[in-house]
């Protein structure tokens, strides 16, 4: 086993890997109070990087992923979620914090890379990222909302 906030090997087991990336995000966001767009970008980059690569292995041995996998997981809400054109998304894209994005990327990166993550299980995490990001958007009723900090669930 890896010592104290170490990087979990390729050979302990895919629950530490998950836990450690899990613990790093989640502390990341706290710190830096991660904004909510900039979380739902990178979040999305990631999930669109692994399910190519997952499908392009899907493809090869001829199978088919579950939809669990392939699709955002649904989200409650009594609220009708906003237009997005109503946003100016020119001027949004040019208020993020391009360097914050960079690090919250670069630790997803580098600990699914580090630790020999398996696709499939960033994935489910990812996702898992996905739908509190989602259920936080839903709430999103002008383009300042999308700038406050990504409100993470207790023990998420």
């Amino acid at each position: 086993m890896s010592g104290e906030g170490e990087m979990p090997s390729a050979s302990e087991p895919i629950e530490e890997k998950l836990l450690f990336l899990q613990e790093n995000l989640s502390n990341f966001v706290k710190q830096y109070n991660l904004p909510l767009i900039e979380s739902a970008l990178v979040v999305s980059k990631y999930l669109n990087i692994l399910l190519g690569e997952l499908q392009k292995i899907a493809i090869l041995e001829d199978e088919i992923l579950p939809e669990s996998i392939t699709k955002p997981w649904p989200i409650i809400s009594e609220i009708e979620p906003p237009k997005i054109d109503s946003f100016p998304l020119d001027r949004l894209m040019q208020t993020i914090d391009q360097d914050r994005m960079d690090i919250f990327d670069t630790i997803i990166r580098t600990i699914i890379n580090g630790s020999e993550i398996p696709f499939v299980n960033a994935v489910s995490l990812m996702r898992d990222w996905e739908k509190v990001i989602r259920t936080q958007l839903v709430k999103s009723t002008s383009p300042g909302h999308l700038f406050s900090p990504l409100e993470l669930p207790e023990n998420f």
